[in-house]
C-alpha cells in the first residue's frame, strides 16, 4: 500500500513546491487511502511551537509545546513515535478522545524542524513498523517537494 501511496503522492505533488499547498495534498491523500483513520495533518514548528496546519479530520489543538505529548516528543527528539496505545503515553494530549494510537513523523529539512506529521485511528495498536516506514517515505516525498 505504501509503495502506491508514495508513488501517487509524487505525481500529486509533482512541479508544486508549497508547502501549504503540499501539505494539504498529503492530507487528503492519506487520510482516504489509509484504512482505520480518524486524524492526519501536519503541525508546524514556528520557532517556538507546533501550529496546526493543514490536516484531515475533526478539529484539532491549534498549538502543541514541544516538551508535551506524542507531537512534542517527535518534534523534541527528531525521532518517529509510534504509539500503540495514546492513553500509556505520558503527557499524551487528547484533541479527540476517540484516538487510541498514533504515529507521528518529524519532518527536518537541512538540519532544520519544519514540523510533524501526525496520524491517528480510533483503533488500538492501529499503527506498526511498517506504518512507520511507509509514513516516514511519504514524508521524504513531501520534504523534498518543498521549498
Amino acid at each position: 500500500m505504501y509503495r502506491l501511496l508514495v508513488e501517487q503522492l509524487k505525481g500529486l505533488l509533482e512541479g508544486e513546491h508549497n508547502l501549504i499547498a503540499n501539505a494539504a495534498n498529503m492530507s487528503a491523500l492519506v487520510y482516504h487511502q489509509v484504512p482505520d483513520l480518524n486524524w492526519c495533518g501536519f503541525y508546524l514548528f514556528d520557532g517556538t511551537e507546533l501550529v496546526l496546519g493543514p490536516f484531515q479530520g475533526k478539529v484539532a489543538c491549534v498549538r502543541i509545546a514541544l516538551n508535551r505529548g506524542v507531537c512534542g516528543a517527535a518534534a523534541s527528539s527528531r525521532e518517529t513515535q509510534l504509539v500503540k496505545d495514546v492513553h500509556s503515553f505520558p503527557g499524551h494530549i487528547a484533541c479527540d478522545a476517540a484516538s487510541q494510537s498514533e504515529i507521528v513523523v518529524p519532518l527536518v529539512k537541512n538540519g532544520q524542524l519544519i514540523g510533524v506529521w501526525d496520524v491517528d485511528s480510533p483503533i488500538l495498536a492501529r499503527f506498526d513498523e511498517e506504518d512507520k516506514v511507509g509514513m516516514q517515505a511519504l514524508c521524504e516525498v513531501f520534504l523534498s517537494s518543498i521549498d
